[in-house]
Parts: C-alpha cells; structure tokens; sequence
C-alpha cells in the first residue's frame, strides 16, 4: 500500500462520522503492511464491510499469517458456494480476519526494546555458559605451564592424548543437538552446565594419567551437548539477525582465554603461597563455578519466546508475533499440506508453541543429511577447527618459545584473544547489516593464512619476536571471526528445526575431527617456530576462503532457482484469474539463502 498507516473505512456513513474524531485520539500505534499484504483483497473487504484494526490487548491471539494460495480445486468449491448467502459471508469474515492478520500489530520502537531486552537477557547469558564452557576446556594448557606435567609425570605423548580424548567424546555425542527439539531447553542446557562443571572440578582432584584421561572423555560429553546454542537461539531471532547474536555468543571463547590467560597467573601466584598445587588450584577455581550458574540457568532461561519470564506481557506478545515469519517457513519445510483455512491455525500453533512440544519430522532430518550445504559448511568447519582448537590451548606454549617467561608468556596470551573478541562482533555485526556470510568468511580466512605464513617462515626470514608476537593478533582474530560465520551460515541455509539441528549436528562431528590435527600440531620437538604446525594451518585456512566462495556460488544459483519459481507461480495465477475471472492469489513466497 502506498501509505504505512491504514485509515480505517466503515460499512455504514453514520457510524464514520460519528467516529471520526475519536479515531484519531484512540489509535496510537502505525500499522505496517507486511510485503505479502494483497492490496486488492484489502480494497474489497473495504466496499463489502470495512474493519478497524485495534491493538493486541493481553487476552487477545498472537496473530496469523495470511493464508497461503490456494489450489485450484478450492477455487472451484468457492465458486459453486457464491449462491449460498451463509457462506458467503463466511468467507468475507475468513477474508477480514486474514487482511487484518497482515498488519504487524507492533510498532519498530516495541520490537527494538524486546530486541534489546532479548540481547541483554538471554544472548549475553548464553555467552556467559559459553565462556565458562570454553574456560574448562581450553585451561589444561595453563595446566601444563603449572606444573601439571611434573606431578602426574606426564610424558608429551600422555599430554597429547588428554587433549584428543576430550574430542573424541565431544564428536561422538554431538548428535545431542536434537534434544533441544525435544526436550524442554532450559532444563537440557542447565542439565549440560551442570555436568560439566562437576567434571572439570574433579580434575583437581585427579593423580593419575588414567584418572585425568577419563575425565577429559566425560568433560567431551557434556560439553557436546551444549553446542546446539545456535540453534537455541535462532528460536528467538530472525535468519538475518543470527550472526550478530552467534557473534556475542562466540566472542565469549577469545574472552574466555584471555581471561583465562590473566586469571592462569593470578591463580599461579596464589597456589606458590597456599602450598596447593597451583594446577589444581586453576581446575576447581575455573570449573566449580558452572556448578553455580547450572541452577540460574534453570530459572533463567525460557524454552520460547512466548515463556521468557522476564518479558512483560506484552513483550512476550511482541517477541512472538516477530518470529512468525521464521515459524511460516518452519511449517512450510514439512512434507504435510495445508490449505488455506488451516495454515493460520498450523502457523499460530508452531509460533506460540515450544519446539519440544511440536511433532518431530525425521523426513527433515533425512533432507538434511543428503543436502550438499550442509556437507560443504561442516568441511569449512572442519578447516577452521585445525587452527581454532590448536592456537588457544598452545600459544602459551609459543609465546614461551619466543623468549619470555612462563608467567610473561601466562599474560601475554591475553590481548591476541581480546583484540579478537572486539573483531568477532564488529565482523558479525557487518555479516547482519550486508546481509553477507560468505564475503566476511573468506576475508577473515585469508587474514589469518597471512599471520600463519608470517610464524611459519619466522625462522628463515629471521623475524623478531615482537614481529612474531604480533603476527598473532591477526591469527586469532581471523579463525574466531570464521568460525563465527560459518556457524551462523549452517542454521541459516535450513528452514525447518529438524533441518537447523541436523545441520548443526553435522557441523560439529564432521568438523570437531578439525581438532584430532590442530591438537597435534605443535609438538615440543619442532620448537621454537613449528614449521609444519604453522604451515598446515595457513592451508587449512586458504581452503577455507575457497569452500567459502564456493558455497556462495551455490547459494546464488538455488537463489536464482527459487525467485524463477516464484515468478513462474506468480504468473500462472494472473493466468487463471483471467480465464476464470476470480481475484489473483499471491503465490507463496520462496525460502532464500544469505550468501
């Protein structure tokens, strides 16, 4: 329509004008056309009846999409009902309540304060568990400079396979993203941070090789059923809003080991005069505190938007009348059919309902493991992880080699990791705005193949440390930015949940075997510049760059596919409402990829 404020029209001239004035003062809010809206349903509603929009009152319904097109054969049956006055009205009653359903019932400042209060209030939560999570992870290197070695009498070899034993129960269970379609989120998350908070506090207590190796291999199982945040999230925000939100969510891993790098040295300091091995001091200082937060998160955290406690009504209304779109394509991905009288009830259902609670399609699950995407964005993730799970743990380890000391090399592992948490956000926010995943993902890809390039070739070239040391700066920021990426592109390229968690399900088995290389890597006798680990990175990440710009171009063309099917259906039914003289039916509008 040309206007986005919708002047209401009455049915009866007396009831305009005796309305007329008071219309103005009880209307406070503007109505925007959604692009579906169809201005010719709307101009004859108008000369049948008219209607007035009003705003959603609390125990009013969350909205309705439009209807869907309709067959044919519906058609036809409405064709031979013209004559029956009872269904006639029926239908213009069907038609009132759909043109009103294509009206956003919330203003741009509402939907930008339940966005602001679902950033604060659960993304940044989020990324709180996720640092934690990281932290437990990633803190056996701090170990290792600690003194952890020397106690346990640890040999390189024992060491190496601590850190591949955490991974090969991390990728055996990541399948575990499913269960945030089928269990209830808040209690499968608190459950996950629970569990591993308990685990990473009881390496404190370890003596042995074989008691530590069994608790990395317990530690990969419950963070293995945590990575499905992603696709949590996207519950909660539109496919265009999901990089930025991964971002923060993300960025918690470069703060985590910074923070873990300035916080390794406080504890080490501390444990020289407590007489506690500072080892054990920095696993039960680093792990126990998920223990605590598990109980918040059971409290905090909603399964939909429709349950989020701390939302006022209203906002609650808002947050899922947002998020109808998202839940149109969710129904639209299943094989079921709908007709036009049924989608609206299908697609309130799917959007005030939690997905643990909907029906559950292996038909998307299989879809989803025969889709080529899906297969190409896990080997990008694969590539990434060969730097992403390698340089966090071993650059402590690098630094020291460079010529400072332990505790120097504790601290100075900080600011490559915070300079890289400034880069993630400001990265995914671009990603969003652009509406690009690709182009970012390639670049990033490419900036940290030059820092490995740079380490790598240190030695023969001569470089300095500092030189060395800020070569890392680029490094860290570039695979953390990519991971980010392509994280988000794997939830974006799937429109239904089953898809999304199967699409992240394959991500982290077939890329989390990134890490059986990357944890490999750096072997203490390829010390002080590790060539090979320095130079298998660079190639990881330059293929990196090229699935990335390859997968581009395979968006493109289904893109291109998709608008043409839309142009063809769009076409056909300006054709039939010629010979058949009806009113046209928008065509339903086509899924597209972010590229």
């Amino acid at each position: 329509m040309a206007s986005s404020a919708y002047t209401p029209v009455k049915g009866e001239e007396e009831k305009l004008e005796s309305s007329e004035s008071s219309s103005i003062s009880t209307w406070p809010r503007r109505y925007t056309p959604e692009a579906d809206s169809d201005e010719d349903e709307l101009e004859e509603l108008e000369e049948q009846e008219g209607y007035e929009l009003k705003s959603l009152g609390p125990s009013r319904g969350f909205g309705r999409h439009p209807p869907a097109r309709r067959s044919a054969d519906e058609e036809g049956q409405d064709d031979d009902e013209d004559d029956d006055d009872t269904s006639s009205t029926t239908r213009a009653h069907r038609r009132r309540r759909a043109s009103v359903a294509s009206f956003e019932l919330y203003t741009p400042d509402e939907e930008r304060r339940v966005r602001r209060k679902l950033d604060t209030l659960l993304v940044l939560f989020v990324a709180l568990l996720y640092l934690l999570s990281f932290l437990d992870r990633s803190n056996i290197g701090n170990a290792k400079l600690a003194g952890l070695m020397h106690d346990l009498d640890l040999t390189d070899n024992q060491y190496d396979w601590l850190l591949t034993a955490f991974y090969l129960t991390y990728i055996l269970f990541e399948w575990m993203t499913l269960c945030y379609k089928l269990f209830p989120p808040h209690i499968y998350i608190a459950s996950c941070v629970l569990a591993w908070g308990v685990l990473a506090s009881l390496q404190s207590l370890t003596s042995s090789f074989a008691g530590l190796l069994v608790l990395r291999l317990l530690l990969g199982i419950g963070e293995a059923a945590f990575v499905g945040i992603p696709f949590y999230l996207s519950f909660f925000f539109r496919q265009d809003e999901l990089a930025l939100r991964i971002g923060l969510f993300i960025s918690a891993a470069p703060l985590a080991t910074s923070f873990a790098s300035s916080l390794a040295w406080a504890i080490v300091s501390l444990g020289n005069k407590t007489g506690i091995a500072s080892w054990r001091l920095l696993f039960l200082v680093e792990g126990f505190p998920a223990c605590l937060v598990a109980v918040w998160a059971w409290y905090w955290l909603p399964d939909s938007p429709s349950t989020a406690r701390w939302l006022k009504p209203r906002e609650r209304q808002i947050a899922v009348l947002r998020m109808r779109n998202e839940a149109l394509s969710n129904a639209e991905a299943s094989d079921e059919k709908t007709t036009s009288t049924t989608l609206p009830r299908s697609t309130t259902t799917t959007t005030t309902t939690p997905r643990h609670r909907q029906p559950f399609r292996w038909k998307q699950v299989l879809r989803t493991l025969r889709d080529p995407k899906a297969h190409l964005t896990a080997l990008i993730f694969f590539c990434c992880n060969v730097a992403f799970s390698s340089m966090p743990v071993f650059l402590p380890t690098i630094i020291t080699h460079m010529g400072f000391s332990p505790r120097a090399s504790q601290a100075l592992s900080a600011p490559p990791f915070l300079f890289a948490f400034l880069i993630v956000l400001a990265t995914a926010y671009l990603s969003d705005r652009l509406k690009s995943r690709s182009v970012p993902l390639a670049f990033h890809a490419l900036l940290a193949m030059l820092g490995y390039i740079l380490l790598a070739s240190a030695g023969a070239a001569g470089f300095g440390h500092t030189l060395r040391y800020i070569a890392v700066f680029p490094i860290c920021a570039g695979f953390f930015s990519a991971v980010t990426i392509v994280i988000t592109w794997t939830v974006n390229n799937q429109a239904s949940d089953e898809g999304k968690g199967t699409g992240m399900a394959m991500l982290n088995v077939i890329g989390q075997m990134g890490p059986l290389v990357g944890t490999r890597l750096y072997p203490e006798a390829e010390a002080p510049f590790y060539v090979k680990g320095m130079s298998v990175c660079a190639v990881a990440m330059l293929v990196v760059a090229g699935l990335a710009l390859a997968l581009r171009m395979v968006l493109r063309r289904e893109n291109a596919r998709a608008r043409r099917k839309w142009m063809e259906g769009e076409t056909e039914a300006e054709g039939e409402a010629l010979v058949g003289g009806g009113k046209r039916e928008s065509p339903k509008e086509q899924f597209l990829y972010l590229t």
